[in-house]
């Protein structure tokens, strides 16, 4: 099957990417809502810094994890963890250098 990706809406983008099997066990169970919500946002987002406008319903699915630790993997709990760590020890996450623009010299 050959399409342009611009022959797509973006609903059916969003629908196909929630359609994947490999986010089939994130859209079940108490924060399946909250997945589908924050997933959806950031795939619909388009502001420069992808995903910005998505903050809230993010800190949302990030509260349901945390409400509902047996609903998940230690793997994805393990990774929220290490996100706390980072944020109690002050470290500044930079997006990889192939994603910044480059600056002109003057």
């Amino acid at each position: 099957m050959s399409f342009s990706e611009d022959d797509e809406s973006i609903d059916v983008k969003v629908q196909k990417a929630l359609d994947c099997p490999c986010v089939a066990d994130l859209k079940t169970g108490p924060c399946g809502n909250g997945f589908i919500d924050a997933f959806s946002c950031f795939l619909r987002s388009t502001e420069v810094e992808k995903g910005s406008d998505c903050v809230q319903p993010f800190i949302a699915l990030q509260n349901c994890i945390k409400e509902n630790p047996a609903a998940f993997s230690k793997e994805i709990l393990e990774e929220e963890e290490k996100d706390e760590e980072a944020e109690k020890s002050n470290l500044k996450v930079r997006a990889p250098a192939w994603s910044r623009e480059s600056k002109p010299k003057l």
